[in-house]
């Protein structure tokens, strides 16, 4: 890679994964430390995707429609993977024609300097480990923001419709967001300076309001809501969250790109927000539903998860213990009380609990960031800070949404989204791969 390259992911690392602070001047050395641990946290970010959320969806969706669910998981790990190396990580990560300060095209998008990895050897370095295991950290972060969109229109969506909406949405929303956050000097959000350590904004917000936009565009399902559509195995549901609760140490402490003290404090508040989110959701569920359920304290548990991300790398234990519970309670809320009023059918809370859990996430960075408030980050004025993360929040939002229902009505109009009726009766995994993941 190019010095200017170097210099660009230095600058990256250091804000969004402040573990890697690096002065512009310095030639990168291998670590073998920090290498080993990359290659341990790339592995557990894919784990999250194939096996962790296909059995979290797996499970909550109906029988009929189970391997349906899996296969998307199964198959977006696939196409993204490819569509990466072809031209995606250029598109986030090329940083030709940045300039701190200078608003252009390169602001809001890559080029191709690095279309199918050209120039990538063993001996390219990012930071102090090797540019191929950068490459496939963010690869699997790639992987994982579409697969969660499923969880929106699970049951309903063609499957050959489905690979071309993540296609398309992969390349104009997610390759451009993840650029604008986290590609250093010149891009916008960066700019800006809006923190997001490990995906609040680039993963959850987005996946999360473009879920959204599906369920709203794809409409109901068939019989929905007055048809008990239950969760056909929970056990499904709860490993698939375990694993999840497991692999986001690789989501959280990974981004500190080092095996160092950031990392070690991400996987702490990572811990502690998870485990406070999952008891709000737990204790909110039983006073106002009257029982706690498995499926409540499994939600919880992601949606802590989700909130934590973006803070993980600049707030304290206390930070995370408030962003954990303000998620659980919150993200209940949404994905229950606000659903059913508003009536849109999110089949899986996709938008509930990534959605929401992810802007709260956001904008409380900007206050638990803080080292006023026990934080790690250079904030100075909270009130300066929450506002560049509300901005962020807002540029995403409205982004990912305009783009989002662009691509949905074109394919709508070109090809077709939704399964017909009948299929939809007889379910997804025979009508779309004749099969069944249940036996009669």
């Amino acid at each position: 890679m190019t010095l200017r390259q170097i210099a660009g992911l230095g600058a990256l690392l250091s804000l969004a994964m402040p573990g890697l602070a690096l002065a512009e001047e310095a030639v990168p050395t291998l670590n073998s430390g920090d290498t080993a641990w990359m290659l341990t946290a790339t592995a557990l970010v894919l784990f999250m995707t194939i096996p962790g959320l296909a059995l979290f969806y797996g499970g909550m969706v109906r029988s009929k429609n189970v391997l349906s669910v899996m296969m998307q998981c199964f198959a977006i790990t696939g196409l993204i993977s490819i569509l990466w190396m072809v031209y995606g990580y250029s598109l986030a990560f090329d940083t030709t024609g940045m300039e701190k300060g200078v608003l252009n095209f390169s602001s809001f998008v890559g080029g191709f300097s690095k279309a199918f990895l050209n120039g990538v050897t063993p001996a390219s370095l990012t930071a102090a480990f090797p540019e191929a295991v950068f490459i496939t950290f963010q690869m699997t972060f790639a992987i994982i923001t579409p697969a969660l969109i499923v969880g929106a229109f699970a049951e309903r969506m063609k499957f050959s419709a489905m690979l071309i909406f993540m296609a398309v949405w992969f390349t104009l929303v997610y390759a451009p967001i993840a650029h604008m956050v986290w590609s250093g000097d010149g891009a916008l959000m960066w700019d800006w300076g809006v923190l997001d350590f490990a995906g609040g904004t680039v993963v959850h917000i987005n996946a999360g309001i473009a879920g959204l936009v599906c369920c709203l565009v794809l409409g109901k399902r068939k019989g929905y809501p007055t048809t008990p559509m239950a969760p056909h195995n929970l056990g499904y549901t709860l490993i698939g969250a375990a694993m999840l609760w497991i692999g986001w140490f690789g989501f959280n402490a990974g981004s500190a790109a080092a095996a160092n003290g950031t990392a070690g404090m991400a996987m702490l508040v990572t811990q502690i927000a998870t485990a406070a989110a999952a008891l709000g959701w737990m204790f909110a569920e039983w006073i106002f539903h009257g029982k706690p359920s498995a499926l409540g304290i499994a939600s919880g548990v992601v949606a802590g998860l989700v909130a934590i991300t973006p803070a993980a790398g600049t707030v304290g234990p206390m930070g995370a213990l408030v962003i954990g519970l303000a998620s659980g309670v919150i993200c209940y809320f949404c994905a229950t009380s606000l659903k059913r009023k508003l009536g849109y059918d999110d089949s899986l809370d996709a938008f509930g609990v990534h959605g929401i859990g992810g802007i709260v996430g956001a904008l409380l960075t900007g206050i638990f960031a803080a080292p006023a408030l026990g934080g790690f980050g250079a904030v100075d004025d909270i009130g300066a800070q929450f506002w560049i993360q509300a901005k962020g929040v807002i540029f995403t939002v409205v982004y990912t949404a305009i783009v989002t229902y662009i691509i949905l009505k074109v394919l709508d109009m070109v090809m077709g989204l939704r399964v017909t009726e009948e299929e939809e009766s007889v379910g997804l995994d025979l009508a779309q791969h004749n099969e069944r993941g249940y036996n009669l």
